[in-house]
């Protein structure tokens, strides 16, 4: 089995490297991701401007562009056998409304788009807290394992999301949950005539029983997307 691997926070990011660890045995991986971060880019495409394509070893290429521009090289020019592409880990959350905004989720839509089964997987994180990806990877592997092995239909592909803080010990059950679509509450700051976004992620509105409930409330959200 080949998969690819991508993320919108660069090919050097922690998350990237700790997705390859957890997937160590999986199948043959090739790691097609933006050179510079991309973060919330959303589904942009470059469709003008050329596309360079760095190979800085084995099976592992930086592309001068977004993460749906790396799925769409990846799975037409670099591996087009590609069984899977996964998508992560993301350093932070996108659940409910993210989804629109994420590189992240882009990347997996866009393979879907394009008859590839696909998984986008992020680390929310709680207020104040860090990240420790060995812990992070430890818990992914169990998760990308069994949804790999599990039927995906075409044009579906899985949004998931951990919860925070984890440790190696913790046993987070991971669920089956639809997607919140309450809305942020956003507002802005006026200084000047300039604003700025004003907004607590960790105080978003949640539906119960939904993406951003569960993940928020400790548990493993697995939630399945379709591009239509």
């Amino acid at each position: 089995m080949k998969i690819v691997l991508t993320n919108d926070d660069g090919i050097d990011a922690p998350g990237l490297q700790a997705l390859v660890a957890c997937l160590d045995g999986c199948g043959d991986v090739v790691i097609v991701a933006p050179k510079q971060p991309q973060s919330g880019v959303g589904h942009r495409i470059t469709t003008k401007d050329p596309l360079v394509v760095d190979e800085l070893g084995f099976n592992r290429f930086s592309v001068d562009g977004t993460p749906a521009d790396c799925a769409r090289i990846a799975l037409r020019v670099i591996a087009p056998d590609a069984h899977w592409l996964i998508a992560g880990i993301n350093p932070g959350g996108n659940l409910g409304l993210d989804v629109y905004n994420s590189g992240t989720v882009a990347a997996a839509r866009e393979a879907a788009m394009l008859g590839c089964k696909s998984i986008a997987i992020s680390q929310y994180i709680a207020r104040d807290l860090g990240v420790d990806w060995h812990v992070t990877g430890h818990h992914s592997g169990p998760v990308l394992r069994m949804l790999i092995n599990r039927p995906l239909e075409d044009g579906a592909f899985w949004n998931i999301n951990l919860p925070h803080p984890l440790r190696l010990d913790s046993t987070p059950e991971a669920k089956d949950c639809g997607l919140d679509t309450c809305s942020h509450h956003v507002d802005y700051h006026q200084k000047d005539n300039a604003y700025v976004y004003q907004g607590c992620y960790h105080e978003r509105p949640r539906e119960p029983g939904k993406d951003v409930a569960v993940c928020f409330g400790g548990r493993i959200s697995m939630t399945l997307m379709t591009i239509l």
